[in-house]
């Protein structure tokens, strides 16, 4: 069984945050499902830049498990989605089960744990 992704949502939409790599951070909601059939799950990313990973580390250990860096200046909706595609159609197992905690490994699994 192959995964494949099936729509990316962006929350707050990329064009609407402000011209400033230190306040770069959106939340991708990926839907992911088996390739060519019926189905799919939800699995979350931060996509960030640097400059906001390490705003965050100023605080203390961060987990960045989840993430994505990105540079701010050339970050492009369609080549994430593109790299994302790849990443998510590059994984296989028997089940989904196992399908789903591999992509998982990129994207917090509602049923992670």
């Amino acid at each position: 069984m192959r995964a494949s992704l099936k729509n990316l949502w962006f929350d707050p939409e990329p064009s609407t945050l402000p011209d400033d790599p230190a306040e770069f951070s959106v939340l991708v909601r990926m839907t992911v499902g088996p390739a060519g059939g019926p189905g799919e799950e939800s699995f979350d990313i931060t996509v960030c830049t640097p400059e906001w990973l390490a705003r965050q580390a100023l605080r203390g250990p961060y987990d960045a498990r989840h993430h994505v860096v990105v540079s701010y200046e050339s970050f492009d909706k369609n080549a994430l989605r593109d790299w994302l595609a790849k990443r998510v159609d590059a994984v296989q197992a028997d089940r989904w089960h196992e399908v789903a905690q591999r992509v998982g490994r990129l994207g917090y699994w509602e049923f992670e744990d």
